[in-house]
């Protein structure tokens, strides 16, 4: 494994959403070079399924791109949060269901040329609809809530109408590990 030092650091931005942080390294050569990162606290996402089988996904709004994504139930983590509380804490607010149980699927870097993100992945089940219903940020009001039987997400992944990388995974990695275990039941 390659290592470089790095010879400075300096934080250029702190937003809401992400710092952008530029390093000064220097390669084993002692050629020295920039790095750029965006430090991103961590989110976690939901593949919430039901006893049909169907998976609940949202559609959003997302600026960077002008359109409307179907999406997992996913956000940000609260510093020192938990990822499994950030998951069903973000599953209620987006769509106002609650899951019986949340079980970890895998984690993912989400982009890592250039930010340190890690998503938290999990497999919601037993879902029932929250007491307190949803609640959404200001940035989410037009979210909508669509189930799907997991098939047809599935294939909406094939024809390039999910194209949200989460989603991708998330859908994928539930289906395989759904399969495993109607297998050994």
């Amino acid at each position: 494994m390659m290592e470089l030092k790095r010879a400075s650091r300096a934080t250029l931005y702190r937003g809401k959403v992400f710092d952008l942080i530029v390093d000064e390294v220097e390669y084993p050569s002692g050629t020295r070079g920039i790095r750029e990162i965006a430090h991103h606290p961590g989110g976690a996402a939901v593949v919430p399924i039901t006893d049909q089988n169907e998976v609940v996904l949202i559609q959003q709004l997302r600026y960077p791109f002008a359109n409307r994504l179907l999406e997992l139930p996913a956000g940000k983590l609260i510093p020192g949060e938990d990822p499994s509380a950030a998951a069903a804490r973000e599953l209620r607010e987006e769509t106002g269901l609650v899951a019986a149980r949340l079980e970890k699927l895998l984690s993912i870097y989400t982009t890592p040329g250039f930010c340190d993100e890690i998503i938290h992945l999990f497999l919601g089940t037993g879902l029932s609809t929250s007491s307190q219903g949803h609640a959404r940020e200001e940035g989410e009001s037009s979210m909508t809530v669509h189930l799907f039987p997991m098939e047809t997400a599935l294939a909406m992944i094939d024809k390039g109408e999910i194209k949200d990388a989460k989603t991708i995974i998330g859908l994928t990695i539930a289906e395989q590990h759904l399969h495993k275990s109607r297998s050994a039941s």
